[in-house]
Order: structure tokens, then C-alpha cells, then sequence
């Protein structure tokens, strides 16, 4: 099967005591959209920064364009990376800057940090960032102070500087978890249209019923190990294990799925 990207037998630990992963294998194929579930502390976080690099596992590969990150650094770690993109919970724009030069700070490995403070950029990155801020309903906020949007336009921001990007792959890690309830709606409007264009993405995420209804896969991590994956139609209705049984039951009890 061709990939997009590879992980095998991650092990990450803080201290003695506390294990992140414990063996984590994970392979994603062009165009497929894998959502990770799972409850909070399963470790969810700590494979998305395995998976771009950010993290170093104690043991274990990701495989990425026939390189393995976990054995690159500096420029090299940098240029493999390209391909990926990570978008947070917490939308990290720098917050004095506007919409456009948040996205241009997407592609500083092409910007320069100065040329986005002086508004000194080439014309193409900036035609890219425009046209990526127009994909994400935001153009007309181009120059709008971050500070000044609210959380789902942040998002929308975000989104738009990792497409500026041109990445392969974007990793969403609960980028919904920090907006107002009348806001998630717009923003996973925004992720079902990018994954229907055929990106490939992997979202860890506690909307379930968005899970269920636009993945094509589904794994349950659960104390740093992926206990099953599946199709979201076995998942959720037919778990195997138990400890997935009694995650998607307190789901259910709690009226989010």
C-alpha cells in the first residue's frame, strides 16, 4: 500500500512512571482521512508531534518520503517536514499580526521573519496566502489584526497557513476543542470540504458523529496504544474491545455522539 506517511513501534515516556506511547504503528494513505479518538491523556497529542518531528521518540520510525524522521535533524529534519502540517488547539497566530501575515508566517522557511514584520514579501507567497485565505472564507479579514477575530476566525487563520504550506498531509489536533459551540459547526464545514478535495489528514477529535460521518478510518488510542481500528461503522457500532465499548458508552451518556 502506498503511504503517505509510516509510523512504527513509537515508544514515548516521561520519567519512570508515565508512558505516552507504547508502541504505536500507524500507517496513512494518499487521500485517506483517519480520525484518532480517545480520551484526554491518551496520548493523542504526543503522536502528533512524533508524526511532524516536533518529538523524538525513545524507540520506534516515522517514515516519511522513504526517510526516517526520528533520525534527522537541523536543516534536514526542516526540509522533510515541509509536507506536513500541524494545526492546533489553541490556534497560535501571533497575535499583533494580521490574517495575511499569520499565513505568510506559514512559509517562513521561504519568508523571511522580517519581510512578514516589514510587509516585504514576494508577490507569489503573497497571491498564495490571499488565495488561501479566500479558500477558507477569510479574505475579506486579510488584514485584520489576529487579536481582533473571533476563535472560529482564528481557525480559519490557522487552517489557512498550513494550506499555505502545500502540504501532503495536515494533522488536526482537537482544533475545535477551544471554540464557543456555535463556532465548531463552521470550522468542521471547513475540514469535510478540505478532505472531500482530497487532502490527506489525520484529526484527533471528540466530535464524534464528524468522525463517524467523513472518516474512512477510525482508531481508538487509549494509554498510549492503539487498541482498534477500523471502519467508523464497526467502530461505533460494533467495538471489540472493551475499554472502547465503555469510551463510546460515556460518549453516548453524555450526549455528543
Amino acid at each position: 500500500m502506498s503511504t503517505v506517511i509510516r509510523a512504527e513501534g513509537l515508544v514515548v515516556t516521561y520519567g519512570r512512571a508515565l508512558r505516552a506511547l507504547g508502541g504505536v504503528s500507524l500507517a496513512v494513505a494518499p487521500g485517506e482521512f483517519v480520525a484518532v479518538l480517545g480520551p484526554s491523556g491518551a496520548g493523542k497529542t504526543t503522536l502528533f508531534r512524533c508524526l511532524t518531528g516536533l518529538a523524538r521518540p525513545e524507540a520506534g520510525s516515522v517514515w516519511l518520503h522513504g526517510r526516517d524522521l526520528c533520525r534527522l535533524d537541523g536543516r534536514a529534519l526542516r526540509d522533510a517536514r515541509r509536507d506536513i502540517a500541524l494545526i492546533f488547539q489553541q490556534f497560535n497566530l501571533i497575535r499583533r499580526l494580521s490574517a495575511l501575515q499569520n499565513v505568510l508566517a506559514g512559509r517562513l522557511a521561504a519568508v523571511p521573519t522580517w519581510r512578514v514584520l516589514a510587509r516585504h514579501f514576494p508577490a507569489t507567497d503573497r497571491a498564495l496566502a490571499l488565495s488561501c485565505l479566500d479558500r477558507v472564507g477569510m479574505r475579506e479579514r486579510a488584514d485584520a489584526r489576529a487579536d481582533r477575530l473571533s476563535g472560529g476566525q482564528q481557525q480559519r487563520v490557522a487552517i489557512a497557513r498550513a494550506l499555505a504550506m502545500e502540504p501532503r498531509l495536515m494533522l488536526l489536533d482537537e482544533i475545535t476543542s477551544a471554540l464557543d459551540p456555535q463556532l465548531v459547526a463552521e470550522v468542521l464545514q471547513l475540514v469535510r470540504e478540505l478532505a472531500e478535495s482530497g487532502m490527506t489528514m489525520i484529526i484527533a477529535t471528540h466530535e464524534m458523529s464528524f468522525a463517524r460521518d467523513i472518516a474512512n478510518r477510525v482508531c481508538f488510542l487509549d494509554a498510549g496504544v492503539i487498541l482498534e481500528q477500523g471502519p467508523p461503522e464497526q467502530i461505533f457500532t460494533a467495538p471489540h474491545e472493551e475499554r472502547t465499548q465503555q469510551f463510546l458508552a460515556r460518549i453516548v451518556a453524555a450526549g455528543r455522539m
